[in-house]
């Protein structure tokens, strides 16, 4: 007899369909198991937020979350927002900022910005530094990222997008 349990969701827009440890946990089965490697693993306590993934339109903590709970649901991880458009401008913003410093954590920042973005877009600097304090930087780069942010918001706000960065030959 088996322990895995049979589950099904959609990952990035296709059907996934795989056999599971019951008490494993979605950032590991995405990661070791689909080779997606844009969520990290963490602090594997829901502190960090480097494991945040989207599940049914919410992001959650891909560590606190067992792969058996997202059976039949659609997960979204920025690998699939990257190639969806989704957070092309948050991305722009990000590296016209430098916020992406070492990158760990960028992919939860990323995730929780699109949220707020999308759910508070007239969000203040001091409404944003709240809303990504759940997503810890270990190269304390905050400054940047709510600056990037913020560009985002402002830039929506006049109905503008951010522009591209480019390099200079």
């Amino acid at each position: 007899m088996s322990l895995k349990k049979k589950i099904s969701m959609t990952v990035n827009g296709t059907l996934v369909n795989a056999e599971v440890e019951p008490r494993r946990h979605l950032v590991d089965f995405l990661r070791e198991d689909l080779h997606l490697k844009g969520p990290h693993l963490g602090c594997e306590q829901g502190a960090c937020g480097a494991c945040t993934v989207k599940v049914d339109g919410q992001i959650i903590r891909g560590c606190l979350y067992l792969a058996v709970q997202a059976d039949g649901c659609v997960v979204e991880t920025v690998e699939g927002l990257t190639k969806s458009g989704v957070l092309a401008d948050l991305q722009e913003s990000f590296m016209r900022h430098n916020a992406m410093q070492c990158g760990f954590c960028s992919s939860g920042m990323l995730l929780a910005a699109a949220e707020l973005v999308e759910k508070q877009p007239k969000a203040s600097r001091e409404e944003v530094r709240e809303w990504i304090s759940g997503n810890y930087c270990r190269c304390t780069g905050y400054h940047s990222i709510v600056d990037a942010i913020v560009d985002v918001l402002n830039a929506r706000a006049k109905g503008q997008k951010i522009k591209p960065v480019t390099a200079h030959a």
